[in-house]
């Protein structure tokens, strides 16, 4: 019986995924007594409206199929026993009592037990394998997928009925108290929140969503890993908040109703140009107009009109790169390599900047030329090859039945 080539693709992606699922139910087996629960727990990619989540504004995620699997089972004791089948490396700590570790990856899971801890939720002690295929370092949210796949999976082994905004808030804070990454809400939300070929707009404000629908069965979305990390990323971040807070001190003298650059119209910025040094005013400027063509965008995966949505990456990038200067030059090269590539529909960076991963929307029949061309041309320039991650849009952390 004939079936078309993605037909075949998608029962070799099933195959790969339970295969996963296996191993790390068999590792829980050869290693602990109970029958596990298996759980999903997605990465994540931000489709457009970056650097605005702590300028109270929109972002516009997708969970995807790069995850994190959990088999993890209550062990009736007062520990907790961890192991990471990746790296093949364990950790044991008490409900109750537990402290920082020296393993950075162990971190994020006692984050959550402390979570659970601090708002007075009673666990007891479990047993836990988990591994995945989320590139580290690659800017595809690999922590909120440990620390929101197992607050959903702790809820759900214990039946403790919390509901899932709460957890989403849980592993957030996971993050920021116990690790001390100060990150936004927007990576734990989407790995709970996210739904099969639907981007989820997040208002960072009011934590009010909105689904839109991204059902293009032909289109891929590839990671472009430069292979940079850039140490002025983190530094750099913190020069970029207070830029946006010194931006809003001088508009709230102007109108006592704003309280970020959510509040602020392109009118309004622009008639009151000269009370701002120049610098601020490029970075307000940027994140007024991300929040607007976030919003349009929005609009154009409503009309599934997705060339104009691909149109606001590439006006995205500009803006990244030329008024809020988070760019570099290797991530201005996979851009503008990709938009000369026939077949890729929008190409922006994505994430904090200074490297990692540009976003690509690809025909998936223009993938294998739209690599060899970013390959080629990124190497002659820069001497290194850069990494592709060809994802697809999937529901948020769940619970799975083999």
């Amino acid at each position: 019986m004939y079936r078309p080539k993605e037909v075949y693709i998608k029962i070799l992606e099933m195959r790969i995924m339970e295969s996963d699922i296996h191993n790390i139910k068999t590792k829980f087996l050869e290693t602990f007594n109970g029958k596990p629960k298996l759980f999903r727990s997605p990465g994540r990619v931000n489709l457009i409206g970056e650097h605005t989540d702590y300028n109270e504004g929109f972002v516009l995620p997708a969970a995807i199929d790069k995850c994190i699997n959990f088999a993890i089972s209550e062990n009736g004791t007062g520990r907790c026993r961890i192991i990471s089948a990746d790296m093949n490396d364990g950790h044991e700590f008490e409900v109750k009592s537990f402290s920082r570790s020296e393993k950075s990856w162990a971190n994020y899971l006692m984050g959550v037990v402390d979570q659970f801890n601090k708002e007075g939720v009673h666990i007891g002690g479990f047993d836990c394998v988990f591994g995945g295929n989320i590139p580290i370092g690659s800017g595809l949210s690999s922590s909120a997928a440990l620390e929101a796949g197992l607050a959903f999976a702790l809820n759900e082994i214990f039946n403790l009925k919390v509901d899932k905004l709460k957890l989403v808030k849980m592993a957030q804070r996971a993050e920021n108290e116990f690790v001390g990454v100060r990150c936004g809400i927007m990576d734990q939300f989407i790995n709970i929140f996210g739904e099969e070929s639907k981007a989820l707009k997040i208002d960072c404000r009011s934590l009010e969503f909105d689904y839109f629908p991204f059902e293009y069965k032909d289109v891929k979305i590839v990671l472009s890993d430069s292979k940079v990390h850039h140490s002025l990323a983190s530094s750099e971040y913190n020069v970029r908040r207070h830029q946006c807070e010194e931006g809003v001190k001088i508009l709230k003298s102007l109108d006592p109703e704003i309280k970020s650059l959510r509040d602020v119209s392109m009118e309004l910025l622009h008639d009151n140009k000269d009370k701002f040094d120049h610098v601020v005013y490029k970075r307000c400027e940027y994140v007024v107009e991300e929040n607007r063509r976030l919003l349009d965008a929005c609009i154009c995966l409503q009309n599934h009109d997705l060339k104009a949505f691909g149109e606001k990456m590439y006006q995205s990038h500009i803006g990244l790169r030329d008024k809020y200067e988070v760019s570099c030059a290797e991530l201005d090269a996979l851009v503008e390599i990709a938009e000369n590539v026939d077949g890729v529909i929008g190409s922006r960076m994505m994430g904090g900047g200074f490297g990692g991963c540009t976003i690509n929307l690809v025909l998936e029949s223009a993938i294998d030329s739209f690599r060899n061309e970013v390959s080629k041309n990124y190497e002659s320039t820069f001497g290194k090859k850069p990494e592709f991650y060809i994802t697809q849009i999937v529901g948020g952390t769940n619970l799975i039945t083999v």
